[in-house]
């Protein structure tokens, strides 16, 4: 008998539920999508933009402010370090230094450097020199910023012309981006995108990066790296264009790693392009006494330079 009342009891529950507007409203949500004016531009217009602006770099010198967070859901966890001081030199076609500073006293954070094939990597707090390919990854799980490859900040800076076909091929596509709308709303906002197909010798083609323009100042604002298993390698963004000497530079560049959970963002403070830089700017000597990791060997081979097994 309890069982028939227990039933008769939601029976009647349900059955007068869709009257009682008073206890449930819903609600239609819209998609939000940008009011802001569009500019329009072809697929050729846009690639020479890319190659015409690329073509106009041949170094940079600059001051930055760096804010630097490392982890995700690999991690766990997101540490946010304290913004700090640096310096960025680059001369094509490959070559990068960048060093940080210590907040308030000034001193190296770190200092490091790439000729487009290996790099080297100082850590004085740490009292650590890693040197290797820049396809090599650390050893040391426990130091994701001994994952920071100056390679990585050259492709995000100093976007690259696209090569003629065969060698790439660039097709046009429309999509949309969600960006900041009136009153801080989020708001889908057209845009236009670049994708580099690119020639692959052993496996034919792939997408090698995606280039997406904002329909509201036909402006790079970000790019997508991939690497030839199709993984999202680097997502950089580009905000603040400002005109120096005729070539539209972002003033604030981030660059995101998501394989090894590390962003950065670059404020450039002071921007000095095609200026003169010697090779010996690119130079970077071992510090003596440092303990030294050789990504290139085999990790319970490498000794420090004390003698010292590496951790």
């Amino acid at each position: 008998m309890i069982d028939v009342r227990r039933f008769r009891i939601l029976f009647i529950f349900f059955a007068v539920l869709p009257l009682a507007g008073c206890l449930f409203r819903s609600r239609t949500v819209e998609r939000q999508i940008s009011t802001a004016p569009l500019k329009s531009a072809t697929q050729d217009e846009l690639i020479d933009y890319i190659n015409t602006q690329a073509a106009k770099v041949h170094s940079m010198q600059a001051t930055v402010d760096i804010d630097t967070s490392v982890g995700g859901a690999k991690k766990g966890s997101i540490t946010d370090y304290q913004e700090i001081r640096g310096y960025v030199l680059a001369r094509k076609p490959a070559m990068l230094r960048m060093i940080g500073l210590m907040p308030i006293v000034r001193n190296t954070a770190f200092d490091m450097v790439s000729n487009g094939k290996n790099f080297k990597l100082w850590i004085p707090t740490k009292n650590r020199f890693v040197e290797g390919r820049n396809d090599a990854e650390t050893p040391n799980a426990k130091q994701p910023l001994e994952n920071l490859r100056p390679q990585h900040i050259y492709d995000a800076l100093l976007l690259r012309e696209i090569e003629p076909e065969p060698i790439e091929i660039p097709t046009m596509a429309k999509d949309s981006e969600v960006v900041a709308g009136p009153k801080g709303r989020q708001v889908d906002q057209p845009d236009y995108e670049i994708d580099v197909i690119r020639k692959d010798p052993r496996d034919g083609y792939f997408l090698s990066r995606k280039i997406i323009f904002s329909r509201t100042d036909l402006l790079p604002h970000r790019q997508l790296v991939y690497d030839e298993h199709h993984n999202l390698v680097t997502d950089s963004r580009y905000e603040g264009y400002k005109d120096y000497d005729g070539v539209n530079f972002p003033s604030q560049i981030e660059i995101r790693r998501p394989q090894e959970e590390y962003d950065i963002v670059l404020h450039i403070v002071k921007l000095e392009l095609n200026g003169t830089l010697t090779d010996d700017q690119f130079e970077l000597e071992q510090p003596p006494g440092a303990q030294v990791i050789h990504l290139d060997q085999p990790q319970a081979s490498q000794m420090s330079a004390r003698g010292d097994k590496v951790e």
